[in-house]
């Protein structure tokens, strides 16, 4: 008896050990999955495999304060459009599949003629899995759900009045004032239906004061787009970041149809003002909201994840203040 409670305490002491606090997790563009099957919160980033190609791995806690070591649940194929860094995975899922979505950057160089600089192409590919643990794979032709040839990003998912949308950014390095446009998927995600919409510029907002980039002009960033469904009203709320200044702040939008296709109101005051890196919503098992983001937003490897209470009034999304 006293070798098999040794043995308990050997293996209770190895899983501490292993145990991340959520305070020490680098991370960029953070996606937290609550999964009610098994009480369990996954959270996603990027990764890269042993060949150097673009990964995404999983860490996963019970209490949103200690994590499991990061379990690898993605690897691009050597015969992807694209085999580079992955950017901003999301995982969504979708009637009994699980998806992700994750902007893929390569060595393919896309040039501005007018301008005369280059960028590495990049663009948001979909992976389907029949677990949120993976092994997440690409549909069969390796392609973007984006438009192939332009510089797009943060690839988001959300089901509405039975369609399904990719909604995702339009790069500002290939239209100076970037753009939020969403497109039609099919039921099994594997396809586009016609052609993206535009729903708004990162102009659009009076925050959102864009910055000057070598003396070549104004841009205006759009990026880390996610949309959230008040269950209290039924509005439709987007929130997104972009730059006051030389600072990153998350701002909310609100569907004035409260459909995807809009049109979207700014609303005047950004949720966060600081350091608000690519933002997402979700909701704990206790039924509490919260903000997932990275910050600070930069130096590089300075980034960590920061999970901000939210409070949905029907009206608005706001910040829970501290007592």
């Amino acid at each position: 008896m006293k070798r098999i409670i040794f043995l308990q305490l050997l293996c209770a002491i190895a899983v501490v050990a292993n145990a991340i606090d959520v305070n020490e997790i680098r991370i960029r563009d953070p996606f937290v999955y609550a999964d009610p099957t098994d009480n369990t919160y996954y959270l996603y980033r990027a990764s890269s495999t042993p060949e150097g190609f673009g990964g995404v791995e999983v860490l996963t806690s019970k209490d949103l304060k200690t994590w499991t070591d990061p379990v690898n649940v993605l690897a691009l194929p050597a015969d992807n459009w694209l085999t580079g860094p992955i950017w901003a995975p999301e995982m969504h899922k979708v009637g009994d599949k699980y998806y992700i979505f994750a902007t893929v950057n390569g060595d393919v160089i896309w040039k501005r003629e007018h301008e005369g600089r280059k960028y590495e192409m990049r663009g948001t590919q979909i992976f389907v899995a029949d677990s949120p643990k993976g092994p997440f794979k690409a549909f069969d032709d390796r392609l973007p759900a984006t438009p192939v040839g332009q510089m797009c990003l943060d690839g988001t998912y959300f089901h509405d009045r039975g369609k399904h949308y990719m909604i995702f950014c339009h790069e500002w390095v290939e239209l100076r004032d970037g753009t939020i446009e969403a497109v039609e998927l099919t039921p099994d995600l594997q396809h586009t239906v016609g052609n993206p919409i535009r729903l708004f510029c990162g102009s659009a907002p009076e925050w959102s004061t864009g910055r000057t980039d070598d003396g070549m002009g104004r841009y205006y960033v759009t990026d880390g787009n996610f949309l959230y469904r008040s269950p209290k009203s039924g509005k439709l709320f987007m929130i997104w970041s972009s730059f006051i200044n030389d600072d990153y702040a998350l701002g909310v939008a609100e569907s004035l149809t409260g459909h995807v296709t809009g049109p979207w109101k700014q609303i005047d005051t950004p949720l966060v003002k600081s350091n608000s890196g690519h933002g997402m919503i979700f909701k704990d098992f206790s039924g509490n909201l919260w903000i997932a983001l990275h910050g600070p937003n930069s130096p590089s490897g300075a980034e960590r994840l920061k999970l901000l209470p939210l409070v949905d009034d029907g009206d608005s999304l706001k910040l829970k203040q501290a007592h």
